[in-house]
């Protein structure tokens, strides 16, 4: 059985972006462990390879069984661009599959 997921999240690209004539929307993705819940990689369809490196490098070693805060102030503080308040929404995004996916699983346990 595998042992890692994949989280997906979206969110609306600003106008005026390069990656917003490619896409209209910002998705990220996030590889996690299923134990510890932490991020192991990281993708996001921002326009340059750079930025997009940049990103799962920022992302990359965080628990979501931290919370959201710890990864907002990393893109806060750290990615200073017009898709920044994007980024924000679609970990967000994400993080609410998370905590889907850990309602669902304690649900499964507690009707074992």
């Amino acid at each position: 059985m595998k042992k890692t997921v994949m989280l997906a999240g979206h969110a609306k690209l600003p106008q005026g972006m390069a990656a917003s004539d490619i896409h209209q929307t910002l998705t990220i993705t996030l590889e996690t462990d299923l134990k510890y819940w932490v991020i192991l990689d990281a993708s996001c369809t921002l326009a340059t390879g750079h930025a997009q490196k940049f990103l799962d490098q920022l992302l990359k070693g965080h628990s979501l069984l931290d919370g959201l805060e710890p990864i907002m102030e990393e893109i806060e503080g750290h990615y200073h661009g017009k898709a920044q308040s994007a980024l924000v929404a679609a970990v967000k995004d994400a993080y609410k599959q998370y905590l889907y996916i850990n309602q669902k699983e304690k649900l499964e346990f507690s009707n074992k």
